[in-house]
């Protein structure tokens, strides 16, 4: 069958892109990514290597980023200069290039096969852009049958641009973490301006949390949680100083026992951090049912929620003043006599096993 004749996505093909999207479409990891990508080029083109180059941030070079077999990983310290070896051709010009005797190519750029060991006999590369923007190049190189032709560049090409879009989309999630990231943080800092004493509160809660959330066991995803929970479990108090905030929500007076309820409103919405949200308008119950917003008891109240319901009240005792080893003795106390009526008993536990062993985690 000539090339002609070929149709333009056989079984192999449409399987390999089909698993290749499932796993782009449930990571941001971008090498994680390009890993993939750089295999399923292989494997597509029945290619001995393959190599995914990124334009740098002043977008003068490709850096490698990924590159198949051992001797590639040399390379990853390369980068090769817009204009330059074909590769560097195929960035300026935005254009894809075979070249089935890379040695005779006046463009080649033998300094790359000398640096790795890998000896180029033939390579296909071609352009990643996203929405006219280039993000770097693919290339496939040592077709082990036969020669490089049109119909690999249609579909290196297709492979090219979905991996532009995936790249391009992973990049801009992880803008969007650090930009909610960064928010969070002021966030909390502004909540320590609302009351005396709490400078360093939240991120002292949030890293008691985590450790207290670490001897209990928790998964990752609650791990994490704690984090923001504790980090911003008192943004309530922000909203208390807000009328405007206050009377879209029907308050006429903000009450400390409102503080949980209005740092969950605040908050709401947020997904990266939608597993916090029950922890913070939750940490002021009691485990014997007592507390607010909701009277929770016992288990009901969710673990996250306890956890917060302890690291609160010891940085209570840490704003009145007390500080080492009396501080530490004090909060030994109060947790062990308020196990079973504030707080949940193996909390309790876990928190006091931190405390004698002298952690760093508070």
């Amino acid at each position: 069958m000539t090339s002609a004749q070929k149709p333009a996505l056989d079984l192999k093909t449409a399987l390999g892109l089909f698993s290749l999207s499932g796993n782009l479409n449930s990571a941001v990891d971008v090498d994680f990514l390009l890993q993939k990508i750089g295999a399923t080029a292989e494997s597509l083109l029945d290619s001995e290597a393959s190599a995914i180059m990124l334009l740098t941030d002043d977008g003068k070079n490709l850096a490698f980023r990924v590159v198949s077999g051992e001797t590639g990983a040399v390379l990853k310290t390369m980068t090769v200069p817009i204009g330059n070896g074909i590769s560097g051709w195929v960035a300026q010009n935005g254009k894809p290039e075979i070249v089935n005797e890379a040695q005779k190519d006046p463009r080649f750029a033998p300094e790359f096969d000398r640096a790795s060991g890998f000896v180029t006999r033939s390579l296909l590369c071609v352009p990643m852009r996203f929405r006219e923007e280039l993000i770097g190049v693919i290339e496939v190189l040592n077709r082990r049958a036969g020669a490089y032709g049109p119909e690999d560049v249609e579909l290196l090409s297709t492979l090219a641009s979905f991996a532009a879009a995936t790249v391009a989309n992973a990049r801009t999630i992880t803008e969007q973490k650090n930009f909610v990231s960064h928010s969070m943080d002021l966030l909390a800092l502004a909540s320590e301006t609302t009351r005396p004493n709490m400078e360093g509160h939240s991120m002292r809660s949030a890293k008691l949390a985590r450790a207290i959330g670490r001897t209990l066991s928790v998964d990752d995803y609650d791990y994490r949680m704690l984090y923001y929970a504790g980090q911003l479990h008192d943004v309530g108090y922000i909203a208390m100083n807000s009328p405007e905030f206050l009377s879209d929500m029907g308050i006429l007076k903000a009450t400390e026992e409102l503080h949980p309820t209005l740092s969950a409103k605040m908050l709401e919405g947020i997904t990266m951090i939608e597993g916090a949200i029950p922890m913070i308008l939750h940490h002021h119950e009691r485990f014997d049912g007592t507390g607010y917003p909701d009277k929770l008891k016992g288990e009901a109240i969710p673990l996250g929620a306890r956890i917060l319901a302890i690291v609160e009240t010891m940085e209570d005792l840490r704003m009145v003043g007390l500080r080492s080893r009396a501080l530490r003795a004090k909060a030994a106390q109060e947790a062990k006599e308020g196990a079973g009526k504030s707080f949940d008993p193996q909390v309790v536990k876990a928190f006091v096993e931190l405390l004698e062993a002298e952690s760093t985690a508070w």
